[in-house]
């Protein structure tokens, strides 16, 4: 038998000894604890496989900008205002280098699945829109790139943003989101995106619930609209940081409703984290949702990066396993089974919420892979590892050789 790769000595998650993986065509035809086949092979030497990462809620369109729009001086909140301002100067070809960039870092930390908002408001139009259409193509050999297509300043007070929704959605964007926080019609911006989602049969993905107290919780209203739409498992919310205020049995009643009504939850720790609480001197609420909590309400969950490098997140390398890592410190979960319940927030959980159904290590699945120098997915977390080599449907997209150590 000839292949295309074999990939000898792997370690797999919750499976004793080592398997030689088989692809052909980019994908999985063989997992066999000593596999004879002809074909290019590589020793992996015991090394973790698991599923390529899924990066579920980020901003390619506006990241890499503290250039031209610094964070807040001495704890400020006006981050939306100095992103707002520079807009109107982003340009195709500037959007797409950027997130190019931003997009490489991401691959290089093991991820194959991204889901990226894309802000459509007028004082940048379908500019970013139309740069992250082309990078989807340019990159399709090393990532599947959706689009969610949203207003981030307004949208029922702002007449031209409806006309710049439609139209992206009718140019192909994947998924319809919102951020309702910044309407003054928070009901009316979300009975849009859901009556456009329905329109359009595309999912939702509403960044919702930001705020320094429990009150005005727009997410009953969207499990109401699921329910309502039939969109069990095709809505998500990112952010979610009203829901780290709540006391427990509040935020147990409203895990239930969440998996009842099949609304999957993204936590962005690395932003909630930097803009939540500023207005206090001490006792700074962390603003961070414990997925782990809503998780064993049966909740969808995921972890993501939000914003990389601008005044909402001036850090960020794209790598998931470091904000699991930073999320997991802020949520106080430290266990192995908390930690690789983080990692599946990084893997399964993603992939359920993007409803990406060809997913996962075996035979029949694409060859979407990740390679780790640790023992298992939750000591992944617990180092914020960096992966060893990554493959998109069989193909290796990178390498990063093993740190040595010169003893004297």
């Amino acid at each position: 038998m000839a292949l295309d790769l074999i990939l000898r000595g792997a370690r797999l998650p919750d499976t004793e000894g080592t398997r030689d993986i088989g692809i052909e065509d980019g994908r999985i035809v063989v997992i066999d604890p000593a596999l004879s086949a002809d074909g290019e092979a590589l020793d992996l030497a015991g090394a973790l496989v698991t599923p390529g990462l899924i990066e579920t809620h980020i901003h390619l369109d506006k990241s890499r900008i503290l250039d031209r729009c610094t964070p807040s001086p001495d704890r400020g909140t006006d981050h939306m205002a100095r992103v707002a301002a520079v807009k109107p100067g982003f340009t195709v070809e500037d959007v797409y280098e950027r997130a190019k960039a931003t997009l490489e870092g991401c691959l290089l930390h093991g991820t194959t699945h991204v889901r990226t908002h894309v802000e459509v408001d007028p004082n940048v139009g379908l500019r970013s829109f139309e740069a992250l259409q082309q990078l989807a193509k340019d990159y399709a050999w090393a990532v599947d790139l959706e689009l969610c297509v949203f207003a981030q300043e307004g949208w029922t007070n702002v007449p031209e943003v409806d006309v710049n929704i439609v139209e992206a959605l009718k140019q192909g964007a994947q998924v319809v989101g919102g951020a309702p926080g910044y309407d003054p019609d928070h009901a009316g911006q979300i009975e849009r995106i859901f009556e456009l989602a329905k329109e359009f049969d595309v999912d939702v993905d509403i960044h919702l619930d930001v705020g320094p107290t429990a009150e005005d919780l727009d997410i009953y209203h969207v499990c109401d609209l699921t329910d309502r739409y039939g969109w069990d498992g095709r809505v998500a919310v990112g952010h979610g940081a009203k829901y780290s205020l709540l006391p427990g049995k509040e935020l147990k009643a409203l895990g239930v409703r969440l998996a009842d009504a099949g609304v999957a939850v993204t936590v962005l720790p690395a932003t909630d984290l930097f803009v939540m609480g500023r207005d206090r001197d001490h006792g700074v609420i962390r603003g961070v949702a414990d997925a782990n909590a809503l998780a064993h309400c049966g909740v969808n969950c995921s972890l993501s990066s939000n914003n990389i490098l601008n005044p909402f997140t001036p850090f960020g390398d794209g790598s998931l396993t470091r904000i699991a890592n930073l999320y997991a410190n802020t949520v106080q979960r430290g266990t192995s089974d908390e930690l690789a319940e983080c990692f599946e927030m990084l893997t399964r959980n993603s992939a359920r919420l993007m409803r990406v159904k060809d997913y996962g290590i075996a035979v029949g699945k694409p060859a979407d892979l990740a390679v780790w120098a640790v023992d298992s997915p939750g000591d992944a977390v617990a180092t914020a590892a960096q992966p060893l080599y990554g493959f998109k449907r069989g193909r290796r997209t990178f390498t990063r050789a093993r740190p040595e150590l010169h003893r004297p």
